[in-house]
């Protein structure tokens, strides 16, 4: 059984102890391009190695650290060093204790240094460490990537290119370019490449998270390069002056979100206000520039879609990090509201109603160039290596959307609820007048051949008159509404009242 296998076994035993889990397999270069990193005392490799790992994993979380070279029968790769679940101790010390003994690999009966296979390492990783489940694998490397010393390097790169880009299974990539000059006794280099790889959607939000949380900026200072995915989120809208109309009130959160406080009654029989907002448009696509793209927005509110109105409809030489003032007109669908007397707005009364929405912002024929900032930051750390070549947006890759969430409060006031409540009332006192007629007794007064009787009754009854003799000569009906004869016998003399 090839080492790596006996680490995706212990990974598979504790690879989801609970819901919130994530599971990392972090992959250690040690090929022979990699000697200054072990032989050069004042290196950094391994403690940034360990830092990152604290860093990076929580308890509760399952983690495989494992070296890589390239793969040959009597020496297999990737290898398994540690393999175990985090618990609420830090794993520094185990960490520690796998790195410490590990140096650059040699061949297979041989003095010659271990080639690199970058594709393997990740691939193997992703098949076997995580077992086809989601994850995120880590590669530590100087990016050098040449299998079997093979110099066609360009060609190695594409296969590794193809697998990140063309791949399905990584859904997000991002990379840290790290300046860490080390100098061996065979080889020096200038800097190291640290790249994270999310395995399946679950695990592109378990990186979304942990970028968010921002553990890793404890350890590295550098921003994020994106590899993956370059078909979203490319821009960010950051509303920066609104002009209100009358009857709505916007307001920048926080989050930078976009709130719009609607007043149902000044809104309810005057036109669709539309709002003149000034947005600044930030490329978030580190490290490209958006070269040109067309642009076209529009709002999806109270279940209406509507175009946004754009000042422009191009935006060019957009370098990542930087903004451009973009101007806007956003009419609200007051149609599309619940209206004053709707469940929703009774429900609400004397509170906002909040609906949810957002504004989708979409790129069309969008080109992508490498900043020239961050090929010369390549340059000087990877110099002669084309493996910056995998920063190349792929063709296909023409478009792109954002998303701005939108929150629309409605203000009903509480008019529309006491006018409901009133009724209400009203309407149980009519129930309660009604209720009370139909049980209470009355006294009707009838004439039987001349004899006037006092009957009682009530609602709902059907009383029988007889004459003198006992016959029966009559029904007296009473209703709500009042009393009649019924069942009158021919020749009788009855009637009602004297």
């Amino acid at each position: 059984m090839r080492p790596l296998v006996l680490a995706a076994a212990a990974l598979c035993a504790v690879a989801y102890p609970s819901a919130w889990a994530t599971s990392h397999v972090f992959l250690v270069q040690n090929s022979g391009w990699m000697e200054p990193f072990y032989t050069d005392p004042a290196s950094q490799y391994k403690p940034l190695v360990e830092a990152v790992i604290g860093a990076a994993t929580q308890p509760g979380d399952a983690l495989v650290l494992a070296s890589f070279n390239q793969g040959l029968p009597g020496a297999p790769s990737p290898r398994a060093l540690l393999a175990r679940t985090v618990d609420n101790k830090p794993s520094t010390a185990a960490v520690h204790a796998a790195l410490a003994p590990l140096t650059v690999a040699r061949k297979p009966n041989s003095n010659a240094l271990a080639d690199t296979d970058l594709g393997e390492a990740v691939g193997t990783a992703m098949t076997q460490a995580l077992g086809g489940k989601p994850g995120l694998v880590w590669l530590f490397t100087n990016n050098k990537n040449s299998p079997n010393n093979d110099q066609a390097t360009a060609q190695r790169n594409r296969e590794f290119y193809q697998l990140i880009h063309a791949g399905t299974a990584i859904t997000k990539a991002v990379a840290f370019p790290l300046h860490m000059p080390v100098k061996g006794e065979r080889y020096s280099a200038n800097g190291l490449m640290v790249y994270v790889f999310a395995v399946q959607e679950q695990g592109r939000r378990e990186l979304d998270a942990l970028l968010r949380s921002g553990r890793l900026t404890q350890v590295i200072t550098e921003p994020p390069a994106r590899l993956k995915p370059l078909d979203q989120d490319t821009v960010r809208l950051v509303p920066t002056r609104v002009e209100n109309v009358p009857g709505v009130t916007f307001a920048t959160l926080p989050d930078g979100r976009l709130r719009a406080d609607v007043d149902a009654q000044a809104t309810a029989n005057g036109p669709a206000p539309a709002a003149r907002i000034t947005w600044r448009l930030e490329n978030a696509i580190y490290p490209y520039t958006i070269a040109h793209a067309r642009i076209a927005a529009q709002s999806a509110l109270a279940g209406a879609v509507q175009p946004i109105g754009l000042a422009r409809e191009e935006v060019t030489a957009l370098a990542p990090g930087k903004a451009q003032p973009l101007a806007s007109t956003m009419a609200l669908p007051v149609a599309n509201l619940p209206g004053k007397w709707s469940l929703a707005a009774l429900q609400s009364a004397g509170s906002a109603q909040v609906l949810p929405g957002r504004i989708d912002v979409q790129l069309a024929g969008q080109r992508l160039e490498l900043s020239q900032a961050f090929r010369q930051r390549m340059t000087t750390l990877f110099p002669g290596d084309p493996l910056p070549d995998i920063f190349t947006p792929p063709e296909r890759i023409q478009g792109s959307r954002a998303t701005l969430p939108v929150e629309v409060r409605l203000q009903h006031g509480a008019a529309p609820l006491l006018a409901a409540l009133g009724g209400l009332f009203a309407l149980l006192a009519a129930a309660g007048a009604a209720l009370i007629a139909a049980t209470r007794g009355r006294k009707v007064l009838v004439t039987v051949e001349g004899e006037p009787r006092t009957v009682h009754t009530k609602a709902g009854a059907k009383t029988p008159l007889y004459d003198r003799a006992g016959n029966k000569v009559a029904e007296l009906h009473t209703t709500l509404f009042g009393n009649r004869l019924a069942d009158v016998r021919e020749g009788a003399q009855v009637r009602l009242g004297r």
